[in-house]
């Protein structure tokens, strides 16, 4: 298994919030992979991101063990980003200078062939498998809400004027409402993780093509932020990539 990460500013933005962290354990065949962005403007959501990183990964490694299953994973899991949402709200509720920050959330714990997903937000997992992309989790935004009503298509979800509101986060309230998300993995298959600057510039064919065309891990993240901004960069760009190879 290989994996990297990558995060840029933007071609617009005066700051980054996005965070993301790839931890490998060749020994145990497992990987912990996350992104998060942070959301507050000059209200500090650089800090609930990179809060939300080490807090949840911290939370994690306590736990993590060889030979975890999906269930024990789904478990561990949910208690990090139970641990990790009240730090942030508490610190929120304290500090007034980070009042009202909060961040989403994506996270895959692989272990072995099993991949436990998890999400709060916007930010998305997507496995690549061969010639095929498919997005694996939901946003939870205004917009994707509506599609999933009827009442846009997502062609019209594109250029709604709220797409980018999000209707759950870490850190805004006293709990956090995730969901979940199991995949088994099969060999050459890649998950990708990424933030909101990415898939608004990016359609998925145009993601799929980058990663196809790139030699390795490093490069695909670097290739699909370069893009990103070519065609306009409007927000920080985060993109994580793991590769599974069989050991």
């Amino acid at each position: 298994m290989t994996a990297t990460g990558a995060t840029d500013i933007g071609m617009q933005r005066k700051q980054n919030q996005d965070d993301f962290r790839v931890e490998l354990h060749y020994e145990l065949d497992q990987a912990l992979l996350m992104v998060c962005d942070g959301m507050g403007g000059a209200r500090a959501g650089d800090i609930a991101s990179e809060m939300a990183a080490d807090l949840f990964s911290d939370s994690f490694s306590r736990r993590r063990k060889p030979g975890m299953s999906l269930d024990y994973m789904h478990a561990v899991m949910l208690e990090a980003l139970t641990e990790t949402n009240s730090v942030i709200y508490r610190k929120s509720c304290e500090d007034v200078n980070c009042s009202g920050m909060g961040t989403t959330i994506v996270a895959a714990s692989i272990d072995g062939d099993d991949a436990m997903i998890m999400n709060v937000g916007d930010s998305r997992a997507y496995i690549i498998r061969g010639e095929k992309i498919e997005r694996i989790t939901n946003d939870h935004s205004v917009a994707e809400e509506m599609v999933r009503r009827g009442e846009l298509t997502p062609e019209q979800a594109k250029t709604y004027p709220a797409k980018n509101y999000i209707t759950r986060a870490v850190g805004t309230s006293d709990t956090a409402e995730p969901e979940f998300y199991t995949v088994s993995l099969l060999e050459e298959d890649r998950i990708l993780l990424c933030s909101d600057g990415l898939t608004n510039m990016l359609d998925d064919e145009e993601i799929l093509s980058v990663v196809k065309s790139c030699t390795d891990v490093s490069e695909c993240c670097n290739e699909l932020i370069l893009m990103a901004n070519r065609q306009g960069g409007t927000d920080n760009i985060t993109v994580v990539l793991y590769h599974h190879k069989m050991m």
